[in-house]
């Protein structure tokens, strides 16, 4: 029976690293059931396997209603326009693997130092892959100049650079999958504490980082910047603004700061070209959305945006998170999507504010992937969808369900763990729910 209690987090390693290298194969074994389906399956039924197992409170996240809503519409845009479910079907497995990473982290508050090595591993597989390119001079059909504008890899000259793909199609994806893992590959430098093995993976994740730079995408270069900018505000700035008033101007600043860079990239993609081909994918898709109220379903914005859009251009996507999302679903898709990502992002920054290690390097996450995803959308890719959703996973077990604040008294064990013990109104009947042990915030 104790090994069961292993399967769990076993299941979200093998998902995360199949996500970063695809090293599972498409087809299915039977029917719809592919290995990663199987792989998650196990997980969560283990999950469910005295006398550890999870209940139905550790599964419930403030995330509940605008998952429910976004699986809606999702359905209403498959079924009501007669399109096939098989997009569906990845979607609703997504989703059960942001529950499995809940329930993982719910039943096992000391996962999170697991999440960063599987993090690590990750980030190693893919950013040497990249590495290997570069210095073998191997042609991946993605090269730019010197000046980072896209040129032909046979053009020839000394400064044409090699984009590298690592273990993914395209330098846009390389670069999505180290900016959500990359800083969660740095939790796993908090999480040991031999100098050495630290040293080590600081070296890894520096790796990663060059990794980054070889994809040449200014965006992912934005974005990844943006990352360890929040990540060192909400490490070292944030825990230094004692009076709540400052965090929360720091809080609405940095909101107005998103808010403006979406206005002033939607201002420029309205003068002329100015974003080429963005430009012109987003006035398509907007058509699109007008005429399509319920989405043209999932999968399908690629060949929507391309037949309304002039001169023959092929897209694969609308080139931003939201709008691909307001295609594909409508409206009631977008509003599931923009909840999520506000209540994602606050949640993570409130957990940053409280000194949780894992909700500050996935506040640092997050904002890199929602940045590049005002430019492009990498989760539109089954396996940086899958990695994105991982990530949901990991900050939102750190939040309780609601949002109100319940009085914790913290009672130190040791160095590393604490309990927070959670008076409740017992239920008639049932016996109150009396400890959550956790990592420990604010100790030093």
């Amino acid at each position: 029976m104790k090994v069961v209690q292993f399967v769990p987090l076993a299941a979200l390693a093998v998902l995360l690293l199949d996500s970063a290298t695809d090293f599972f194969p498409d087809d299915p074994i039977a029917g719809i059931l592919t290995p990663a389906r199987l792989t998650l399956l196990l997980g969560l039924v283990a999950l469910l396997v005295p006398p550890e197992r999870a209940r139905l409170r550790d599964f419930r996240t403030r995330l509940d209603l605008p998952v429910a809503l976004l699986v809606a519409a999702a359905v209403a845009a498959t079924y009501g326009g007669g399109h096939p479910t098989a997009p569906l079907r990845g979607l609703l497995t997504v989703v059960a693997t942001y529950y499995l990473v809940v329930g993982v982290r719910r039943t096992r508050p000391e996962s999170w130092r697991a999440v960063g090595l599987l993090a690590l591993a990750g980030v190693t597989a893919a950013s040497t892959s990249a590495f290997s390119q570069v210095t073998n001079g191997t042609s991946t059909g993605f090269c730019r100049t010197g000046l980072l504008t896209d040129v032909a890899c046979d053009a020839g000259g000394g400064d044409v650079l090699v984009r590298a793909t690592g273990t993914f199609a395209n330098p846009n994806l390389l670069g999505a999958c180290l900016v959500l893992l990359l800083p969660f590959a740095l939790l796993a430098a908090v999480a040991v504490d031999e100098r050495t093995a630290r040293t080590a993976i600081v070296v890894m994740v520096l790796i990663g980082y060059g990794a980054l730079v070889t994809t040449f995408s200014r965006a992912e270069y934005v974005a990844a910047a943006a990352g360890l900018l929040v990540l060192g505000g909400a490490y070292w700035l944030a825990p230094r603004l004692a009076d709540r008033a400052r965090r929360r101007v720091l809080a609405v600043v940095g909101g107005l700061g998103l808010l403006a860079t979406a206005g002033v990239i939607w201002g420029v993609s309205r003068a002329g070209d100015s974003l080429g081909v963005r430009g012109q994918a987003w006035r398509a898709a907007l058509r699109v959305a007008r005429q399509n109220p319920l989405g043209v379903g999932l999968g399908r914005s690629g060949d929507a945006i391309s037949a309304a859009a002039p001169g023959g251009r092929v897209f694969v996507h609308a080139h931003n998170l939201w709008l691909n999302w307001l295609v594909e679903t409508g409206p009631l898709g977008l509003l599931a999507v923009l909840s999520m990502t506000v209540v994602a992002w606050a949640s993570a920054g409130r957990a940053a504010r409280e000194k949780s290690v894992p909700g500050t390097f996935g506040l640092a996450s997050l904002t890199g992937f929602f940045l590049a995803g005002m430019l492009d959308d990498p989760a539109n890719l089954d396996r940086i969808s899958v990695l994105f959703w991982l990530v949901l996973g990991v900050v939102m077990a750190e939040a309780p369900a609601g949002w109100r604040r319940r009085p914790a008294a913290p009672v130190v064990l040791d160095d590393d763990t604490i309990v927070l013990t959670v008076p409740r109104q017992p239920r008639p009947g049932r016996r109150p729910v009396a400890a959550r042990t956790g990592p420990a915030r604010g100790l030093s």
